[in-house]
C-alpha cells in the first residue's frame, strides 16, 4: 500500500469521514465486542470512534503509514496502533469486529483476503468493511491516460495502484459459506453513489493528492510533476467542468459489506 500523506488526506475530511460513519450505523445493535481491529485505520479518527462506542472492547488500529499512526496516537490513548500490513493480519485472538474503511481496495486478492478476515473472527463476529467502486472511467480513465501517454509511462506503470472494481455478487459468493444465517443479519450487501460538491481551483487534484495521486508523483521530477499535472488538468476540466457556483461535482461509488459469523 502506498504511503499517504496525512495533512493533504484531511482536506476532504467531513466527505471521507461519511462513508465510515454510513458503515458503523449499520453494525449490529446487540453486537457487544471485546476484541476490535480497525484495518488501514489511517490517522485513527474511526479507530477512536469505535473505542468510544465501545469502551469495555480493546481496540487496535492497524496501518502501514508510521505517519497515518503518528496521528492516531496523537488523538487516543485507548487503541492499541499497531503499524504492519493488512495482508499479513493475524490476530492473536478472534475479533468480534473487524472495520475497515477506504484500505482493503489497495490489497490483491480479494478471493482469499475476505474468507479469510471472515474466517478469522471469533462467532457470531461481524466484519465490517466499505471500499470504493473502483471503474475505468471518468477522472481514473483520464489519469491513467495521462499516466500511460508520456516520458513517464514506464515508471509510473510499476507503481502500486488501487484495485479494479469486482462484482459485487463475487463478495457475496466468497462471504456466504461464512456468514450467519440471513433472517439473523448474516450478510449485507450494498453500494452507494455519493455526489461530493468540492470547492476550490483544483479540488479533484486535491482529492486524489494525499492518496491515490501521490505514488504516481512521487516518480517523476519536479518538471516532470508539473507537466503531468498540466494534461491531466485540461482533462479534468472537461470531464468535471466548474459551476457557476464555484462547486465542481464528484460522483463516487462505494460498496458496503456488513456480514457475520455463523
Amino acid at each position: 500500500m502506498p504511503v499517504w500523506d496525512p495533512d493533504v488526506y484531511q482536506r476532504y475530511k467531513a466527505y471521507r469521514d461519511r462513508p465510515a460513519l454510513d458503515l458503523m450505523l449499520q453494525i449490529p445493535r446487540d453486537l457487544q465486542p471485546r476484541e476490535i481491529w480497525d484495518l488501514g485505520c489511517g490517522t485513527g479518527e474511526h479507530a477512536a470512534l469505535l473505542a468510544a462506542r465501545h469502551p469495555n472492547a480493546r481496540v487496535h488500529g492497524l496501518d502501514s503509514s508510521p505517519e497515518m499512526l503518528a496521528r492516531g496516537r496523537a488523538l487516543s490513548t485507548e487503541v492499541d496502533w499497531v503499524e504492519g500490513d493488512i495482508d499479513a493480519f493475524a490476530p492473536d485472538a478472534p475479533p468480534d469486529l473487524i472495520f475497515s474503511n477506504a484500505a482493503l481496495q489497495w490489497v490483491g486478492g480479494h478471493e482469499t483476503l475476505f474468507p479469510r478476515l471472515m474466517a478469522s473472527l471469533a462467532p457470531g463476529g461481524v466484519f465490517a468493511c466499505q471500499i470504493p467502486v473502483v471503474t475505468d472511467d471518468g477522472w481514473r480513465r483520464s489519469l491513467a491516460e495521462t499516466a500511460a501517454n508520456g516520458p513517464w509511462a514506464e515508471r509510473i506503470a510499476k507503481v502500486d495502484r488501487v484495485r479494479p472494481a469486482i462484482d459485487p455478487r463475487q463478495y457475496y459468493d466468497w462471504l456466504a459459506p461464512l456468514a450467519a444465517p440471513l433472517i439473523d443479519g448474516g450478510l449485507d450487501l450494498w453500494t452507494t453513489t455519493y455526489l461530493h460538491a468540492l470547492e476550490g481551483a483544483d479540488p479533484i487534484v486535491d482529492w486524489t493528492a494525499g492518496t491515490t495521486l501521490r505514488p504516481y508523483l512521487e516518480v517523476l521530477d519536479e518538471g516532470e510533476r508539473e507537466t503531468f499535472l498540466a494534461t491531466w488538468r485540461a482533462r479534468l476540466a472537461v470531464d468535471y467542468p466548474r459551476r457557476e457556483d464555484g462547486v465542481t461535482l464528484l460522483p463516487f461509488p462505494r460498496m458496503f459489506i456488513v456480514a457475520r459469523r455463523r
